[in-house]
């Protein structure tokens, strides 16, 4: 990605030159209904990536944990977000810390999508995905088993 120091909105939730990619190029089962963006990539040391997720109406993001933290602002509609052992109510302008090693998914609500800004370091570690013991310790916790998908 260039080094540009402004990328205009050519429509809402879209800047131009920025291509809407699919949410895991090696696709799966995991996630349902979602897109990604990447609107910045700092290729520096210590550099960070801006990325935009826009999940559609009963879409889902993968469950799943990292090394490294995610910073997110909720830009649009509603849903929930996995953080850990609680689930949390999302709303426009609501921020989300996700810390590292923590368990997380995010979902939109029945009947709008959720879009967010996710920033991340750039140099990071590919995701883990629970282990069948993984998901017995977290549906331990009604909430959870509830709201995860997977």
């Amino acid at each position: 990605m260039s080094q540009k120091t402004h990328t205009p909105q050519t429509r809402p939730f879209r800047w131009d030159g920025v291509s809407v990619l699919a949410y895991k190029p090696d696709g799966g089962t995991h996630f349902r209904d979602i897109t990604r963006q990447v609107l910045f990539d700092d290729a520096s040391p210590h550099g960070v990536q801006l990325r935009y997720f826009e999940i559609a109406p009963g879409g889902h993001s993968t469950l799943e944990w990292h090394e490294h933290t995610h910073a997110v602002v909720v830009l649009r509609g509603r849903g929930r977000a996995l953080v850990g052992s609680r689930v949390h109510t999302l709303g426009t302008r609501d921020l989300v810390r996700v810390p590292p090693r923590t368990w997380h998914q995010f979902r939109a609500g029945p009947r709008t999508a959720l879009g967010f800004l996710c920033v991340v370091p750039t140099e990071r570690d590919k995701p883990r995905r629970p282990t069948p013991a993984d998901l017995r310790r977290l549906r331990a916790h009604p909430a959870v088993r509830r709201f995860v998908r997977v």
